[in-house]
């Protein structure tokens, strides 16, 4: 039982914390609501599960014998994350007309190529499966699942509570902005 509560606070300390995934989905919320941004919030956990699962299953190892493989894809995320910093940072604020809704494919995909989320999968793997027990590393997975759900979750839910505040076009491009500049900071940061 302690384990189980060990990696619940795991999963919630490292899901919860701010991070690219959950920047854009606070950014989500609060262009599109709650609801639209549940695909977002879909992808992201089902995504981060998949990559949390295969680092349990051996993952890890086949990449620690591939390291081009591995910077190829720390480039490819941190490029990715970049990109989407800039999207976010280049948004006229028009909420008719503002940046498109982060699909289901958009938050597994950036949940693959988040510097933060192979650092929890490699971290709590390590942690609480580093012997190979496939149970631990299912049980690990399924506490990971809910809890990465609701972690992301209530942060569309703050970005759909603060559209109220962010109706004029200025206070989004200004919100959108500052958005843009954790998400690039966050991302630096992780290297």
């Amino acid at each position: 039982m302690q384990v189980l509560l060990s990696m619940s606070a795991f999963a919630l300390a490292a899901s919860i914390s701010p991070g690219p995934v959950n920047i854009v989905a606070l950014s989500s919320g609060a262009n599109h609501g709650f609801a639209a941004s549940l695909s977002h919030v879909s992808g992201a956990t089902i995504g981060f599960t998949l990559l949390l699962l295969l680092t349990g299953l051996g993952l890890n190892e086949l990449l620690a014998g591939w390291p081009a493989a591995s910077r190829l894809l720390q480039w490819g995320g941190i490029g990715f994350l970049l990109y989407l910093a800039w999207k976010l940072a280049s948004d006229n604020g028009e909420l008719s007309h503002s940046q498109q809704r982060p699909s289901f494919h958009h938050g597994a995909i950036m949940q693959w190529l988040n510097p933060k989320a192979w650092l929890a999968a490699l971290a709590g793997m390590g942690a609480y499966a580093s012997d190979g027990d496939s149970s631990l590393i299912w049980q690990f997975a399924a506490i990971y699942f809910v809890i990465c759900y609701l972690s992301i979750a209530c942060w569309a839910y703050a970005g759909a509570r603060l559209q109220h505040l962010l109706r004029h076009p200025a206070r989004m491009r200004l919100f959108n902005r500052m958005l843009a500049l954790l998400l690039a900071g966050s991302t630096l940061y992780l290297l």
